[in-house]
This record gives structure tokens, sequence and C-alpha cells, in this order.
């Protein structure tokens, strides 16, 4: 039986968006379809890079369609190519689904895109515009080896050239897709300004013979490279951003970036889901299928609900992403949520269905044993689990507390241009971000005991917050701070999945077994704020009393079960 809430290329059909985006989303599956998990696989362990997909790409127009603005495209492409989240999330859903690797030449291109799109530069917006018309790949040049993403302390250096250009020489490290990049977006400063009103943010072109590519640093098809420039020019034209605009289209590149890792995850465990459930139920195992067992058919039903229940938040963040404005900066939480929470809920998904499978997971002719590697990757790209807990936290006490009046968010499938995300000014105020009340989409699903009882335990964090919260000193123990986000990511993850709900149609049952498990997770990470060193008796005592047991019924967890078992033998990929 084909399960609607999951993605299965033989059912596969887009039919919510556009004829071009439809036919290009389905020519995308059919693509790796008729390539065969063979050769999949065969790429994989030989480290080969993506060559073939991106002549792919670039014959069906691809990464130019969905990655040019409407207002960069020619005349004749206005129709279809715009940056549309809802369909970019897609596409990362589909390549998470066949490989990390493929994704990863998409994702760099997108980061490297940023920089360019942000950019009042005519010339380098029309310069990009062709690449990509070429099928070519792009990269941001950000990170170093010795200061990582700390761009306050970049070692690329651009000396005035005395012509209103630059000479740049440093190296940069950690940047995907440095080898064949038609354009790396540079991230550096100037010698002779000193403060953030020396930042630069400048196009360089890996073929420069002044571009001088060092090595892959990671032993994979993703070519992750170290490159450095000697004195290479940069000329007027080359310039993208100076000052603190550079500064800013750094922090909302990576806003716009991190956004594609919650999809990419999601395909990554939908793929390892089809074999791990057809593996667990054709294996026999003391006489019985080893679905036949308990402890199975509750970890592999907890990995299917933790897959929904990822599915559902990430399709709603699109919609406040998509409908963010100056004045609508909700997509700032709910943008690091997609990063930090939906991908260690991938790991989690995955590791439930690797203690059924076993030894199986570990078999070089599966794709499990790829998405198991893979899988972990995603919660430490774009800043790790900790940077973006941290982040969140600045939103705690306003969405908690202090909710404002906004209209409804509706569902954004529409094929509009997301201007917003190439404009985003600023990247501070984080304080002054206000939320719609989280607690309307709780009481709407109040019936459901499991919703019932996270509400209770949101209740309590909201008391949590308004008496108990972190003193000065206790503010400095990011230990214990990064508990406490736990607990706030789970009520904002219930949230948007109870939002989503509805216009889906969720069956409840899938619904409420979903809500057990993260009653489960609250209750878990309330016991770890308790032992906390630096906990005072009172957050200790709190702790303790926002335990709770998540409400058992028999008969909803077979039903849902009987969902998790008809996924075996519904979709194996062709040899």
């Amino acid at each position: 039986m084909t399960d609607p809430l999951l993605f299965n290329p033989r059912t596969y059909d887009p039919a919510h968006f556009d004829p071009e985006t439809r036919r290009l989303l389905r020519a995308t599956v059919d693509w790796f379809e008729a390539r065969g998990k063979g050769k999949l696989i065969e790429d994989y362990r030989s480290r080969a890079w993506p060559a073939d997909f991106l002549t792919f790409s670039a014959e069906e127009g691809l990464f130019a369609t969905f990655l040019t603005p409407t207002s960069a495209a020619a005349e004749g492409e206005r129709d279809t190519r715009r940056w549309d989240t809802a369909r970019i999330a897609a596409l990362n859903e589909i390549l998470g689904f066949y490989g990390l690797d493929y994704w990863y030449a998409w994702q760099v291109t997108i980061l490297g895109l940023g920089p360019v799109w942000q950019s009042d530069n005519a010339a380098a917006r029309d310069r990009a515009a062709e690449l990509l018309r070429q099928g070519e790949v792009f990269a941001f040049g950000l990170s170093e080896k010795t200061h990582g993403a700390d761009i306050y302390s970049t070692d690329m250096l651009l000396e005035p050239d005395g012509e209103g250009g630059f000479r740049a020489t440093g190296s940069k490290y950690y940047i995907g897709n440095g080898n064949a990049a038609g354009l790396v977006s540079v991230f550096g400063r100037r010698t002779d300004v000193e403060g953030p009103d020396g930042y630069v943010f400048f196009a360089a072109d890996s073929r420069h013979p002044a571009y001088h590519l060092v090595k892959n640093i990671v032993d994979s098809s993703k070519y992750v490279s170290e490159f450095r420039l000697a004195d290479y020019p940069v000329a007027p034209q080359d310039v993208l951003h100076t000052g603190r605009a550079a500064f800013d289209a750094a922090l909302n590149t990576v806003n716009v970036g991190k956004f594609n890792l919650c999809t990419a995850s999601i395909g990554i465990c939908e793929h390892a889901m089809y074999e791990a459930v057809t593996h667990a139920q054709n294996r026999i195992l003391y006489g019985r299928p080893v679905t036949a067992f308990p402890h199975v058919r509750r970890e592999l039903t907890d990995a299917y609900v933790r897959l929904v229940g990822m599915k559902l938040f990430s399709d709603r963040a699109v919609d406040y992403f998509r409908s963010a404005g100056p004045d609508d900066r909700r997509y700032l939480l709910f943008n690091p949520m997609t990063k930090m929470k939906v991908t260690t809920e991938g790991e989690k998904v995955i590791d439930l269905m690797w203690d059924v499978i076993a030894a199986k997971g570990f078999e070089k002719d599966n794709y499990f044993a790829q998405a198991a590697v893979e899988i972990r990757g995603l919660p430490k790209l774009e800043g790790t689990v900790h940077v973006n807990l941290a982040l969140i936290l600045k939103f705690m006490r306003n969405h908690l507390l202090d909710p404002a009046e906004y209209a409804p968010v509706p569902t954004r499938l529409d094929g509009a241009d997301d201007t917003f995300l190439f404009r985003q000014g600023p990247a501070r105020g984080l304080g002054a971000v206000r939320f719609h009340d989280w607690r309307p989409a709780y009481e709407a699903y109040a019936h459901l005991p499991n919703v019932g009882r996270l509400r209770e335990q949101a209740d309590a964090l909201c008391e949590f917050v308004a008496t108990a919260a972190p003193d000065e000193e206790q503010s400095r123990d990011l230990d214990l701070l990064l508990a406490i986000g736990q607990l706030f990511a789970l009520v904002v993850h219930g949230q948007l999945v109870l939002e989503q709900a509805g216009p889906t149609g969720l069956d409840e049952d899938v619904l409420d077994e979903l809500f057990a498990v993260l009653v489960r997770d609250f209750s878990a990470h309330a016991v770890e704020l308790h032992g906390k060193d630096s906990a005072t008796e009172q957050q200790q005592l709190w702790a303790l009393g926002a335990v709770r047991r998540p409400a058992v019924d028999a008969g909803r967890s077979d039903r849902v079960w009987k969902r998790v078992e008809a996924l075996s033998g519904s979709y194996e990929m062709a040899p």
C-alpha cells in the first residue's frame, strides 16, 4: 500500500505545482530511477564527483529554473524561473532520498548564490544568471581553517590595487563545490579599513590562475575544498557587498541555506524506512517475523511517527518562510528549528530502524548503509545543534509569554518569487521578534490525550520561564541553557505539527501516537535539566513536576502499526 504521507517514487506526482515545476521534479525522480540502485551505491562507494547528475541538471535547466529569481531571469524565462521555497524544499527531499552527495552540490550552489542575489551589483547578478543557464555550480567561501565560521576573524585580506579594485590573498576551508564553481562568493576584509566597515564579499572564479585548489578535505563524493587565493585580482565589478552589508549578507545567506537541511534529512529517512520495514517484515527469527516482537513494533512505529512529524513541521515552516517580511520575522525561529530539531529527529529515526535491522544496516548493497552515515552530517552543517539551540532561546520568552496579533498564514504553494529572502536587512534585533499565540494550535486537538499532555508540559514551561528562569550567573551556563532550549523546541515543534495537521487531514491516530513520543521526549529533557550541576532546588522541583506519562492506547498503537507494516514492499529502487 502507498502511504500518502511519505514520498514514493512509484506514485510521485507533485500536481500541486505548476506544469514546469511538476515536470522537472518528476524528471529528476525518473533520472535517478533509470540509473538504478547499483549505480547509486557504486558512485557513493567510489567517491565519484556527481558529474552525470550535474550534466542532467544542466540539460534540463533544473538549477537555473529553481534558483534564478524572476528579477534576474531573461524576458522569456520569467514564467518559470523564481526562487520558490516550496519547490526548493520538494527537490531537497528528492535529492536526499537518492543521496546526500547530489543534494550537497545543489545546497552549496544555493549558499553561493545568496550573496549574489542580495547584491545590487547588476553585472554580478547577470553573470550568475548566465552561469546557471550554462549548468555551472556555485560555492560559498566563508569558513576558514583556523577560525571556522567566525567571520569577525577572517584572514582573507584584500589590499587596494589603486584602481578601484583589490588584490585578495588568503585561504578558505570547508568550501563545497570549490573544485568546480563558476562563481565563488568569498568573504574577506580590507587591509586599509578597520572594523566592520572593512568587510567585503566578492565573486571569484575557481578556474582563475590565482585560485589554487588545495584538496578535498573529506573522503567523499562531496568536494569540500580547501582553496587559497594568491594575489587574486578583484575588479570593481566583482564586489558584491562592502562594510556591514557584507556581514549581513553572510548571515542572511545562512538563513536561506540552512532551511534546506530539514527536507534532505526527510528524504534520507524515507528511503531508509522502505528498506528497513521491508527487511524486518520478511526476516524470520525464532520461527516468527521480526515484526512480531513488541519492541520491534514500537521502534518502527516511533520511527514512522517521528518522520511524519518531521514532514509536517517542515512543510508548515515553508509557509512562514514564504510569508516573511520586515514586519513578520517569525521564520527566524522556525528556520533554526528545522535545522536543529528536524535533523536530530532524523538521526533518531535512523537509529530506531537500525536497532531493528542490525547487521543488515551495514550491508554494502543497501541504501541504508549510506543513510546511517550521511544522516549524521546534517545536524552539524550550517551551525551545530548547540549554536542553533542557543539561537532559538533568544525567542523563548516572547514566543511563550507575549504573543502578538497576526493574520493567519495560509498554505503557500503558489508560484510566487520569495523576494524577501534576499532583502532580509540587518541581521540583528532577534529579541524584538514577536509571534502569534501558540495555544490555539494545541486547543484545536485538545481531545487527543497526548496533545493534552504535551500542552500541560508547555504550560509548565511557561511557568518556569516566568518564575524560575535562569538568573544572571546561570545565563552564562550554556550546558543548562541548552537543556531548557530542548524543552522549548518541543513546544514549537508540536505547535507547527498541529498547525499542519488540519490542512493535511492527518489521521488522528498518527497524531496522538506522535505526541506520545513528544511527551516522552519532554519528560526526558526535564529529567536531564533536573540533573544539571547548576540547577537550583526550585528548578529541580519544577523539572520533576513536568514529567508526564503518555496516554497508552493499545488500539491506537496497533492501527498506526498497520500503516507501518504496509510499507513493506511498497517501494524498492530498481537494480
